[in-house]
């Protein structure tokens, strides 16, 4: 029989429970998938109804989509080079002071230009799977909800490790590559550089 002391929790596990920092990951994450089900759910069920979102000063709605998701995908590319700049990632760069504001209203830009392009797949197109590009564009789609509701779930979250937000924020990146690549750029190649 030992004497020695009965070694303390580790800090991962208390009581078979995971740690606070791990279990504030848990609802998000959750929700954040709930979306993405969610969303990929509605567009799979519901009936495709092919009126498009039309917007003064385009050609159509694809030439709509695809410019207002390359704005999406410019700004995504200001949130992360703000966010790499902001985590001391860029060396010999020091955050201005204002570089926090450049990537919360580069966010908001770039959410508030994916809401009509999201709308109008869904509505118009829904999830749509016989091609790999659409079927890739449509997951992409679902995914990019989903990792983006997860990461404003856990803005306002303290203690969580370290990795949490830039995962997050990474995940969503490369969403909209993704969005972008099987869309805007599609469209640019096939059709042109039409307005």
């Amino acid at each position: 029989m030992s004497l020695d002391p009965v070694p303390a929790a580790t800090p991962a596990v208390v009581a078979g429970r995971p740690a606070p920092a791990v279990s504030k990951l848990l609802v998000p994450l959750a929700i954040g998938a709930a979306v993405s089900v969610a969303l990929g759910t509605y567009g799979r069920v519901h009936s495709p109804t092919g009126v498009g979102v039309l917007i003064a000063g385009f050609s159509g709605a694809q030439a709509a989509k695809a410019w207002m998701a390359s704005g999406v995908a410019l700004l995504a590319v200001v949130q992360l080079s703000s966010a790499l700049v902001m985590y001391g990632r860029v060396p010999g760069i020091s955050a201005p002071s204002w570089t926090g504001q450049l990537h919360r209203w580069s966010g908001r830009g770039a959410f508030l230009l994916s809401v009509p392009v999201a709308l109008h797949c869904l509505y118009a197109l829904g999830l749509q799977s016989y091609d790999t590009r659409v079927l890739l564009h449509s997951l992409f789609g679902c995914f990019f909800f989903g990792v983006f509701t997860a990461k404003m779930l856990l803005l306002p979250q303290r203690g969580l490790p370290g990795w949490a937000l830039p995962l997050a924020g990474g995940l969503a990146f490369s969403a909209v590559v993704g969005l972008w690549l099987t869309s805007s750029l599609w469209f640019f190649t096939t059709v042109g550089l039409k307005f």
